[in-house]
């Protein structure tokens, strides 16, 4: 895909009501739109729904933005808080304020890491299976499988912060900015979420009697 024009270039395009240049963003970012969603929601359809929904705040309050992030950070905001109304309509979690990274699951298990006499406190005993990296366009479909089953168990909170840092590429900086929280907050739930995703899958090849990638 092209790289897309500056970010003032977009805005004055979709203030002028420049179909091609909405058309651009579509193509750009809706799927990525369409995997966040559904971090939220319960269906695929509700997920394709919210980002509609959100498509149709984007170009209603463009007017609106002031260029305090960038655009993508200020579409992916208007599509969270669109999917935590949907979601909310939906009774499928708790409200995302009522939740704390240390309130949230699964808990690491103190025993994995080294204790205060030990040489290296804190530290992990044995790293856990190697996070799968983006080149690895071989990896096995039903690792993916495995890894998506994970994913979707997660807390919602992990379940979007991975979704958006491993799966759509964003910075820190950017999951902070789109979902308001903390640097902090953000680590906290991208390590437990990463973990639990790496010891689903270790335990998935080892059930298998593999090697896992």
């Amino acid at each position: 895909m092209s790289e897309l024009p500056a970010d003032d270039v977009l805005v004055a395009g979709l203030r002028a009501g420049e179909e091609t240049v909405f058309a651009l963003l579509l193509d750009a970012w809706s799927g990525g739109m369409l995997r966040l969603a559904r971090a939220f929601v319960s269906t695929p359809d509700s997920a394709a729904e919210v980002v509609q929904d959100a498509w149709l705040a984007v170009i209603e309050g463009v007017e609106k933005f002031e260029g305090r992030s960038s655009l993508k950070t200020w579409v992916y905001r208007i599509l969270v808080n669109t999917a935590k109304r949907r979601r909310d309509r939906e009774s499928r979690s708790i409200p995302w304020s009522s939740l704390t990274p240390d309130e949230e699951g699964p808990a690491l298990d103190p025993a994995r890491f080294q204790g205060p006499g030990e040489p290296y406190p804190g530290h992990w005993r044995e790293l856990p299976t190697p996070w799968p990296s983006p080149e690895q366009s071989t990896l096995a479909a039903e690792s993916m499988a495995q890894i998506a089953n994970a994913v979707g168990r997660l807390p919602e909170r992990q379940r979007v912060v991975i979704v958006l840092r491993d799966v759509e590429g964003h910075t820190a900086e950017e999951v902070c900015s789109i979902l308001g929280i903390s640097a902090g907050n953000q680590r906290v739930l991208l390590h437990r979420a990463r973990v639990f995703v790496r010891d689903e899958l270790a335990q998935f090849y080892a059930a298998e009697g593999r090697v896992a990638p």
